[in-house]
């Protein structure tokens, strides 16, 4: 398949780390000038970045910045650019904390569409595919990262967004998609529609499965490629730092590029923060090369991979992460959504004032995740009558799905059953398939 921009893509090592070591000197220099959380980061390790910088190890005596530290400069704080330069706004879902803001200028999104066109060029599309895009569009970034991407190769692009299957099952028919994009469990969700419908894949015009937004295993792969007759490629985004675009699998399905000419990437001990080497398991963290509107550097994103550097058959150069193992923090993602197990808690202790013994569970009915909330029954927290216990769970179920966007279940549990660990529950099991 062509390389949408091979003169960046398929450029030397020697020339790409310069490239790199150019664009963090005045992506360092103009965050000390604008943003003043890095100013005093820089100033408390006495970094100065016109004279401290002359190689790209040199970037490792600053510190990490988190997703706390972006929750806490809600909402502008953190933006390097005056507002009036800024023509789009994306959050998180607010699960966390405050929702994480990022800000883009009118370069920060035509670089942004140019990225998603690399990553889906590479996973086969060109201008001649009918693209569905079954992510969500709204102020988080998957629908529209990838959607202005599609428009920038100059394919044709159905705004499906999420849900309603039986109706994507229909427009994938009549409007003869040839590209899906959505997570790896929507697509199986998709593929169980069309056998529900009794409809041939074979009869579909789809020929790729672009996925992301989820940790997926190898065996989910190969049941998609053999429910819907596609190649499918895995892709990796994150809000703070683009949203997708960050990396994408070529069609040698052996990891995902990351686009090195805009990022940076380090693989750390997660315990310690020091840096490990290629092919060690460790947190991905990203430094930003060219955002103008939100740049980070040092990003933690909470995602354990491995870089690997080893040359792909494809003849691009840019290193690949292999496939998000897991989390290394207590973040659960549910359905694309990150979710924090402490501030569940928050959410039912308001309900009748008391914090209840509660355990999160992610469990995988068919091929869609779903989230089950299991909460010890204890006379402080449950009244005796049935009708007024009903009012309870439906009250707690509402409340917490206004808050995460996603209807979880409720179950009630006897006390003293949820499991736990040296006396004290664990407040998330994940039940899912493991990630291979």
């Amino acid at each position: 398949m062509p390389i949408w921009e091979p003169d960046k893509e398929c450029m030397s090592r020697d020339e790409l780390q310069q490239f790199q070591l150019e664009r963090l000197q005045a992506t360092l220099n103009r965050v000390y000038r604008n943003v003043s959380f890095y100013r005093r980061r820089f100033k408390e390790c006495d970094f100065h970045p016109e004279n401290d910088l002359t190689e790209l190890k040199d970037l490792q005596r600053l510190p990490f910045t988190t997703s706390l530290d972006v929750s806490d400069s809600y909402p502008y704080d953190m933006f390097a650019v005056p507002l009036r330069e800024v023509v789009r706004v994306h959050s998180s879902s607010g699960t966390m904390t405050n929702p994480r803001v990022v800000g883009y200028t009118r370069q920060d999104l035509r670089t942004w569409s140019s990225l998603v066109a690399r990553i889906l060029s590479a996973g086969g599309v060109t201008q001649d595919d009918v693209i569905q895009v079954a992510f969500a569009y709204g102020l988080m970034t998957g629908g529209l990262g990838i959607h202005y991407g599609a428009e920038r190769i100059g394919a044709s692009v159905l705004p499906t967004s999420v849900g309603r299957t039986e109706r994507q099952v229909k427009i994938m028919q009549d409007f003869r998609s040839t590209v899906l994009v959505s997570t790896p469990s929507y697509a199986l969700v998709i593929a169980d529609k069309l056998d529900e419908m009794k409809v041939d894949p074979k009869r579909l015009s789809l020929r790729y499965c672009i996925c992301a937004g989820e940790p997926w295993t190898e065996d989910m792969r190969r049941e998609i490629e053999e429910r819907l007759y596609v190649k499918v490629t895995d892709n990796y985004g994150i809000s703070e730092v683009m949203g997708p675009g960050v990396a994408g699998e070529c069609l040698e399905q052996n990891g995902m590029h990351i686009q090195e000419d805009q990022f940076h990437a380090e693989i750390i001990d997660p315990g310690t923060g020091r840096i490990l080497e290629p092919g060690e398991e460790g947190e991905l963290v990203i430094t930003t090369l060219t955002k103008e509107a939100f740049p980070v550097i040092r990003y933690r994103t909470g995602d354990l991979c491995r870089i690997l550097t080893e040359p792909c058959p494809c003849g691009r150069t840019f290193h690949r992460i292999g496939r998000i193992l897991r989390r290394c923090d207590d973040v659960v993602v549910i359905k694309g959504i990150n979710i924090i197990p402490e501030r569940i808690g928050d959410i039912l202790e308001q309900i009748k004032g008391e914090r209840p013994v509660y355990q999160l569970v992610a469990v995988r009915d068919g091929h869609k995740d779903q989230l089950e909330i299991r909460v010890e029954v204890t006379e402080q927290f449950f009244y005796d009558k049935m009708r007024e216990q009903r009012t309870l769970v439906d009250g707690m179920r509402t409340k917490v799905a206004n808050f995460i966007g996603i209807t979880p279940r409720i179950k009630l549990v006897e006390k003293g059953s949820l499991v736990r660990q040296d006396g004290v529950v664990r407040l998330f099991v994940d039940c899912r398939n493991p990630v291979r």
